[in-house]
């Protein structure tokens, strides 16, 4: 070997160690994962093209158009008539809050969820940051998604003395008492992608996100947001707020002390309650999709409402009229997994494998979407190929309790 060689040989080496020791510095590590992340995914969409999310199969019923607001039943039975107090009469909250808030929470890759949780639980005195909570529940940096109840589950289980709830069907005069009552409120909002961002050719932009709610101001029409994205106290309209919440059922995440529940629960009235709250919203969104027939956002929610009490052959239903309106954006499942649901349990399995396919094919790192095409293996009798999904739903979420519990079943069968 040449003298000039082994020198080339040698600068070689050293800038291979140099780049092996410039990844371990986590701004570094954090922009080159993302920015490789995102050129797989822009290769594999060269391969694969990723349209709009598929619209149910032909063998599927004509989706139905409600009439009314009906009293609604589970598995055939009226849902039961709760003795519950009706909201009470609130005395008229101020034309504008901004409550104090804490140091603002930049998020890491994917995890505006658990950086939002962050921002509220410090301005209830905990100490921590995203990532004590990010590596319990979500501790693959590339999944790309936090649901509700397990940002709720962690509050519960990790954050000592404080309490958490989620409901639906929220509305911006809830907002505003909740946040005049001293509550900050966690939203699920509409996120626009920078195109630089997506990794992907034919990208509609479309994702979701979340967001600390922490003032408002009527006369201004806005509300007061710490967004662990574009940073502290942004400034929303009302319109924009509420276009952005939509698509998400309107749900909302509250962080409270003990001795605020009693408070917590004269605001929210029926609503406290968990099933109330699921049938107010299940005939806030049908009579909406009677005034709205085009919205696909309002038949998902109706869809979604209706997955809770169980009625899963009308929820298949109301899903097919949103999937066939098709303006539903292409991560739509990527966050909500009511679809998987409906079809998996109306016994429309082709529907539920095309649907975790393409739910797949745009975020391949989605423990749900495993999880569900896994089940529908296993109903067409592949169970190989079950086994395969639901150990893939593990390596992205270790010790993912659907997921095992799948395999322990199959383990258990005859």
């Amino acid at each position: 070997m040449s003298r000039h060689t082994k020198i080339i040989l040698i600068a070689l080496a050293g800038l291979i160690l140099l780049g092996v020791l410039l990844y371990q510095i986590p701004t570094i590590q954090n922009r080159l994962d993302w920015r490789l992340e995102i050129a797989k995914t822009y290769i594999h969409g060269i391969f694969y093209p990723v349209g709009a999310l598929p619209t149910p199969l032909p063998v599927t019923p004509e989706p139905v158009t409600p009439t009314t607001a009906q009293p609604q039943t589970v598995n055939g039975q009226p849902t039961p008539t709760l003795a519950l107090p009706p909201t009470p009469t609130v005395p008229p909250f101020p034309t504008q809050v901004s409550l104090p808030t804490t140091a603002w929470e930049h998020e890491d890759m994917n995890n505006c969820g658990p950086a939002t949780l962050t921002m509220a639980l410090h301005m209830y005195a905990w100490v921590g940051d995203q990532f004590d909570i990010s590596k319990v529940i979500k501790p693959v940096r590339a999944d790309r998604n936090v649901n509700p109840d397990e940002l709720v589950w962690w509050v519960r289980n990790y954050a000592g003395w404080l309490r958490a709830e989620y409901r639906v069907n929220g509305d911006l005069t809830l907002l505003r008492r909740l946040m005049a009552a001293g509550f900050p409120v966690i939203v699920e909002t509409t996120f626009k992608l920078d195109p630089s961002d997506s990794g992907r050719p034919n990208d509609d932009l479309w994702a979701a996100h979340y967001l600390l709610l922490t003032g408002y101001d009527d006369t201004a029409q806005t509300v007061i947001g710490q967004d662990p994205y574009h940073g502290p106290d942004q400034i929303i309209p009302y319109t924009t707020l509420e276009e952005s919440w939509r698509p998400f059922n309107h749900v909302y995440l509250l962080i409270y002390l003990p001795d605020q529940e009693g408070q917590l629960r004269d605001i929210l009235g029926s609503d406290w309650d968990v099933d109330a709250n699921r049938r107010n919203a299940l005939n806030a969104t049908q009579a909406e999709t009677v005034s709205h027939l085009e919205d696909a956002f309002a038949w998902f929610n109706y869809g979604s409402n209706l997955v809770y009490f169980e009625q899963y052959n009308e929820a298949a239903r109301a899903y097919d009229t949103a999937r066939t309106l098709g303006t539903l954006p292409q991560r739509m499942l990527r966050y909500q997994f009511g679809p998987f649901f409906a079809y998996f349990n109306s016994g429309r399995i082709d529907d539920l494998l095309a649907l975790t396919k393409y739910a797949l094919e745009i975020t391949d790192k989605s423990e749900e979407a495993w999880l569900w095409q896994g089940w529908g293996l296993y109903r067409k009798g592949d169970l190989t190929g079950a086994v395969r999904a639901w150990q893939r739903a593990l390596e992205i979420r270790p010790g993912y309790p659907d997921a095992q519990s799948a395999i322990d079943f199959l383990k258990s069968t005859p």
